[in-house]
């Protein structure tokens, strides 16, 4: 029992020791929420209407389910209504970049169950990461057979 004690305390010590190392190195990386209301959150959701604008011809308001930012890429799910309230869509999953002091979509997930390209099959998100190298892994969703 001392044993397995001494273990987890020693485990402990060098884990702390390493997340003090990456934050002396600038290696965590800031993930926040833009508020509600906020210029950096309707930019995001702008450039996301822009998108369903052109290829649905809708004019959508979101419920904004999750918005996660980090160095410059947003990965954000919503759920798309119109304007008036009368109608609700299918939820919308995007990831955005911003380039030249732009939000743009780098990529809209397919979202089909059984795709083996769409967001829930094993490997969508290592694979989203290959594509992305500077998309930093803290902000995809927590899928551990997804996960890089």
């Amino acid at each position: 029992m001392l044993l397995f004690s001494v273990y987890f305390l020693v485990s402990g010590i060098a884990v702390a020791g390493q997340l003090r190392l990456r934050e002396a190195r600038g290696d965590v990386r800031k993930v926040y929420t833009p508020a509600p209301g906020s210029e950096e959150r309707t930019e995001i959701l702008d450039a996301m209407r822009m998108k369903v604008k052109e290829l649905h011809d809708l004019d959508v308001i979101f419920v904004v389910k999750t918005m996660t930012v980090s160095k410059g890429w947003a990965w954000v799910h919503t759920q798309p209504r119109s304007r008036d309230g009368s109608g609700v869509y299918e939820d919308f999953f995007a990831l955005l970049h911003r380039r030249q002091g732009r939000w743009s979509i780098a990529e809209i997930p397919c979202t089909e169950p059984e795709n083996p390209e769409c967001m829930e099959s094993p490997g969508y998100f290592r694979r989203l990461a290959v594509r992305f190298p500077s998309l930093p892994s803290v902000l995809l969703p927590m899928q551990s057979s997804n996960c890089r």
